[in-house]
Parts: C-alpha cells; sequence; structure tokens
C-alpha cells in the first residue's frame, strides 16, 4: 500500500510541476503590475486547462502524501518523495528543452543512490 501511494504522489507531483511550468510559459511574464493588470492576469491564469490540471495534480499529491504520512514513517515518506526530481529533470531537459548541466545530473544520481538506501 505503501509505494503505491509513493507512485501516486510522485507521478501526480510530475505532472503537476511540469503542467505549471507549460501553463505559466504559455501566459508568459506579468509586466503590468497595476491591481487591474494584476486581477486579469490571474483571471487568465486561473482559466488556463494546463494550470487547472496542474492544481488539480497538485492536490492528487498532497492528499495521497498526507495518507503516505499516515501509515508510513515519516523518515520514509519524505526521502522517499524526493524521487520526484529525477523525471522531472528528465522531462525538463526533453520536453520543456530546459539546459542540466552535470551537477543536476549527479545530484540525481546522488537522490536514486539515497532512496535505494531508504527503500531497503
Amino acid at each position: 500500500m505503501k509505494w503505491m501511494l509513493v507512485a501516486l504522489c510522485v507521478s501526480s507531483t510530475v505532472v503537476g510541476d511540469v503542467f505549471r511550468s507549460l501553463g505559466m510559459r504559455h501566459h508568459g511574464e506579468i509586466h503590468d503590475f497595476r491591481p487591474g493588470a494584476i486581477g486579469g492576469a490571474l483571471s487568465a491564469i486561473a482559466r488556463n486547462w494546463m494550470v487547472i490540471v496542474s492544481t488539480c495534480a497538485m492536490a492528487v499529491s498532497f492528499f495521497s502524501f498526507m495518507k503516505l504520512v499516515s501509515i508510513a514513517p515519516m523518515s520514509f515518506a519524505v526521502p522517499v518523495s524526493a524521487i520526484t526530481f529525477i523525471p522531472e529533470t528528465f522531462l525538463a531537459r526533453y520536453l520543456l528543452k530546459e539546459s542540466v548541466d552535470w551537477r543536476r545530473w549527479t545530484g540525481i544520481g546522488l537522490i536514486l543512490v539515497g532512496v535505494i538506501f531508504i527503500s531497503q
């Protein structure tokens, strides 16, 4: 049961983060900070389907993590949830076309080793 919750938490977090990034890229940078303009930007962001998907996915992530913490030790749940950085980095590199240097790949490797130690 706990590994199913880990999978649900990780996958929904990854979906949420990627869709949030895509949604905010679609909206673009906010340049006008007058109250009316900020309200218009928030309204446009709230209607963006990618941001809506992101918000729903992050809600699933939150509740699955709360359930995970209720059945597994915190010393397991928090470190193992760091595995989200692995698929997020791959998706950032290949889907979002971001630059990922060797230091980040090294960090991803260390996270993977840490998760393997925690899971034993």
